[in-house]
């Protein structure tokens, strides 16, 4: 495409110097990817780095088009540069034009929220699904067209894959298509350019601060989210979270509401919450769902809401509702010489603490609750001693151990944990610092009847150390540990 024709899906251009009747070949945001033949390069500011600094370096390997927020000191006349407000978003504007605006040709929805992102997409992507439409999935587990697996490396890609894969999912006749949206993502603009049909709240706790700063901040970058719908979209939220009739402030969108509590737009009743499932009362009709515990009623209220908000009529929704499978790693349980073995992805301090009341309802009296969880390196240090409290307070044997250290020394995490304990709470903690070994330290004192969860990661299948990834798969090795 002609640049001048990518521009005109640009707001805030300030000025552009040079030809703008450049074919366009490719979108770069790294200079180290660029080279020769219409190449189209934009500066943006990041977190570690600022493209700025590396625009002679993108001019040098042959770059026609510069896209910038700061004028350029001696241009050169063979390039051709774009001053705007903002670069993030003018990229992401003109990655949507450059793969022809999949998302304009699907109903694109995002959920956002700390807690029950994958599992809301993945619900809705079987849902649709079983309708039998052909749907993308983009999240955090993986990423699908239709039944075709894509591995995923982040919540949310980068914008340029992002569009390029929505690119591939219109291409692929995907007529829906949900995506996991990160406050990162939201922040850093890796959204911009989507036209959303809807987007769904689920819940705000603690997490991410060591990059938002505060957690307004962090509230703050989900609004975005909701602020920036169209008025033919769907916002909805979760009215029982506090922040939950927040994100609905400002939006064009029309406004709903979910909830287990207060009025709302598509309310659930528990009537019966134990290991065989739900039994809900689900907008004045009763369903049986194979899901469990408290959180995911509200997972699949959304779910419900959602499929409503597109069209799906009542009966029909709550019957399929009734079917879904929960997500690889989101409450993963087995069950091995009677002791029930569960894994799940709770990395947050709400989300541990939903995990561990859910088993602490279900488990019969006198049976015991082992837990086994860590920290992640480089990551949020202030909730690594709430998480050890709420994991010792809420089970009978407690084993801190390394999740993902990344750069950092699992001993340090360690005591970083251990600091939120107090003499009391010791006496019913071990510290393991070898994951692997935690894990089967709680296989051995487990009894039939216990319960173990394996909490922090979920669905990975490794476990980085100093910037390496190690195959480790907590599920497996869980159930090995059962079996000897």
């Amino acid at each position: 495409m002609l640049l001048k024709e990518l521009l005109r899906s640009v707001s805030g251009v300030r000025q552009v110097t040079g030809n703008q009747d450049v074919a366009i070949s490719a979108l770069q945001v790294d200079s180290r990817r660029v080279g020769e033949g219409g190449v189209l390069f934009a500066a943006v500011r990041g977190v570690a780095v600022d493209g700025h600094d590396f625009i002679k370096n993108a001019i040098g390997k042959g770059a026609s088009v510069i896209v910038s927020e700061e004028s350029i000191e001696e241009p050169k006349s063979e390039v051709t540069y774009v001053e705007v407000a903002d670069s993030a978003l003018a990229i992401g504007q003109l990655a949507a034009a450059f793969n022809g605006h999949p998302s304009k040709e699907m109903s694109l929805v995002a959920v956002t929220g700390t807690n029950g992102k994958t599992t809301v997409t993945t619900l809705l992507w079987q849902f649709f699904t079983t309708l039998g439409y052909k749907c993308g999935l983009i999240g955090t587990v993986e990423n699908r067209i239709g039944e075709h697996v894509i591995p995923s490396t982040h919540t949310t890609p980068d914008v340029l894959q992002l569009q390029a894969l929505l690119g591939e999912m219109r291409d692929g006749g995907c007529a829906y298509v949900f995506i996991e949206t990160s406050s990162h993502a939201i922040h850093q603009q890796r959204i911009a350019g989507c036209v959303f049909a809807g987007a769904v709240f689920t819940n705000l706790t603690h997490d991410h601060l060591d990059y938002h700063g505060t957690f307004a901040n962090y509230r703050d970058a989900k609004k975005m989210l909701f602020d920036q719908l169209p008025t033919t979209a769907f916002a909805l939220t979760n009215i029982d979270d506090r922040n939950g009739q927040f994100m609905l402030q400002n939006t064009g969108a029309r406004t709903r509401t979910y909830g287990l509590k207060k009025p709302a737009s598509y309310k659930a009743k528990i009537l019966d919450n134990g290991l065989s499932g739900l039994h809900l009362r689900m907008d004045d009709e009763e369903l049986h769902a194979r899901l469990i515990g408290e959180f995911n009623a509200y997972n699949l209220l959304a779910v419900y809401g959602v499929a409503r908000e597109l069209g799906v009529e009542k009966a029909q929704a709550l019957t399929v509702v009734s079917n879904l499978k929960g997500a690889e790693g989101r409450f993963d349980y087995l069950t091995e010489r009677g002791v029930v073995g569960i894994v799940d992805y709770a990395h947050t301090p709400d989300a541990l603490e939903q995990v561990l009341k859910t088993i602490g309802q279900l488990r019969k009296p006198g049976n015991r609750v082992l837990v086994v969880v860590g920290c992640g390196g480089d990551r949020d240090k202030t909730k690594r001693p709430v998480m050890a409290r709420i994991a010792v307070q809420l089970s009978d044997q407690a084993i801190l151990t390394s999740d993902n250290p990344r750069t950092e020394k699992p001993v340090d995490i360690l005591k970083e944990m251990e600091a939120g304990l107090d003499e009391a709470l010791s006496q019913k903690t071990l510290i393991i610092e070898n994951r692997e070994q935690a894990i089967r330290t709680a296989a051995r004192m487990a009894k039939s009847g216990d319960v173990i969860l394996v909490a922090g990661k979920g669905h990975e299948k490794y476990q980085e150390i100093n910037g390496v990834k190690i195959d480790f798969d907590d599920k497996e090795i869980l159930e090995k540990s059962l079996k000897t």
